[in-house]
């Protein structure tokens, strides 16, 4: 039974006074029971509002402010949409990074099939010896368009058609150079994503300059 710290009969008994949606304040004579009857809640639910023990003394006093359960479940909504919110930023945060890394990787494959599947022909150089490095692996952002070779024979610039001994056209830029191609003029060392470089590693190519 709810009791009040000033005591009052059934007919000075009134409503609390509505502070705002989620608060009202005591008046004489109010008891959990009439307050939870006047917003149309249970006791148990008023108790647990306020931290009360549910179905124990309500001693409440006039000028006290007393919660009703709305403002709790309004709290707990606003930090749940505010939880989603932030994991959908996330998400699109992730989708977003995962979007760009594709396309660059499609670009790169494109890229490299698109100099592969060419039948353009040029000038003959003859035979070389050709190897395979993947500028990513190394750490360079060059992308795969290129080829290493020693600049004498080839300068920097130098647009060249590989076909290699199985038949595979590669179209690629000269680009680069390095110790092996400075040693071995007839050397090159093509571009290519370690997951398209071919199992033989090393072989030969007639050499063309489109």
């Amino acid at each position: 039974m709810a009791l009040t710290a000033i005591a009052a009969t059934s007919n000075t008994a009134q409503a609390a006074v509505s502070l705002d949606s989620n608060h009202v304040q005591v008046e004489a004579g109010d008891t959990y029971k009439s307050i939870a009857a006047a917003n149309g809640i249970s006791i148990a639910e008023l108790e647990q509002a306020n931290g009360r023990e549910v179905g124990g003394f309500d001693l409440i006093f006039p000028g006290e402010t007393i919660t009703l359960p709305g403002a709790t479940a309004t709290t707990q909504a606003t930090d749940t949409n505010t939880a989603a919110t932030e994991a959908a930023d996330t998400t699109a945060q992730t989708t977003d990074t995962t979007t760009q890394d594709t396309a660059q990787q499609t670009q790169a494959t494109t890229q490299s099939a698109a100099q592969t599947q060419s039948t353009s022909t040029g000038t003959s150089q003859g035979t070389f010896k050709i190897s395979f490095y993947d500028p990513a692996v190394l750490g360079s952002n060059m992308g795969y368009s290129g080829v290493a070779a020693n600049l004498s024979v080839f300068p920097k610039g130098t647009t060249l058609k590989i076909t290699l001994s199985d038949g595979t056209v590669l179209i690629r830029t000269v680009n680069d150079t390095g110790t092996f191609a400075y040693s071995n003029p007839n050397q090159l060392d093509v571009a290519m994503p370690n997951n398209q470089i071919p199992s033989y590693g090393v072989t030969t190519a007639s050499v063309e300059v489109l």
